[in-house]
């Protein structure tokens, strides 16, 4: 699994991935869109730019390179969109989203979950245990949403991300880096 080579190859960027990139992009898509504003759709659309950006960019290139200016890149897109948009395009579409927020909110909540799958398997094919792994992956991007919706921000389903992974880190790391040694 390619999670576990790039705990063994870098740690440091497993860590950066796990406990920064992972959930401020996460929940950039799938958070972003319930009940958004105007800002929180331009924030939609730069992560799934960014997304694309780090698979147009090959594998040898430097990590925190790719991820820096990819970052910069997505600055300049966010405040071209606020530029060139009319603002009566993002009315229309945040009335839209708040009306269907609440499909919205279970389809990105399972999606989060089956975007998951490849933390346990390299190929795609759903069986019991697999989704008994990935249903409390389900859950918390239920609660994720639920934490977006109660406090109107995108800050705390970040952080709150963060901090699960983290705890998985902490639990995680020493074992694996023993194993380097």
């Amino acid at each position: 699994m390619e999670l576990l080579e790039t705990l063994k190859e870098s740690p440091l960027k497993f860590i950066f991935l796990a406990a920064i990139a992972a959930p401020i992009l996460e929940e950039s898509i799938f958070r972003s869109i319930l009940k958004p504003t105007a800002t929180s759709l331009k924030i939609f659309v730069c992560a799934l730019l960014y997304i694309f950006g780090l698979i147009l960019i090959p594998d040898d290139a430097h990590w925190a390179l790719k991820y820096v200016l990819l970052a910069g890149v997505m600055g300049l897109v966010f405040y071209a969109m606020g530029e060139l948009i009319p603002k009566i395009y993002y009315r229309r579409v945040c009335y839209w989203m708040h009306r269907y927020y609440l499909p919205i909110w279970i389809l990105g909540a399972i999606i989060f979950g089956f975007v998951h799958i490849y933390n346990y398997v390299d190929t795609f094919q759903v069986d019991l245990i697999l989704f008994l792994m990935i249903f409390p992956r389900i859950i918390a991007g239920f609660f994720f949403g639920k934490i977006k919706l109660e406090n109107k921000g995108m800050i705390w389903p970040i952080l709150m991300h963060s901090m699960n992974n983290s705890i998985v880190l902490i639990v995680i790391l020493p074992f694996s880096l023993s194993y380097l040694t």
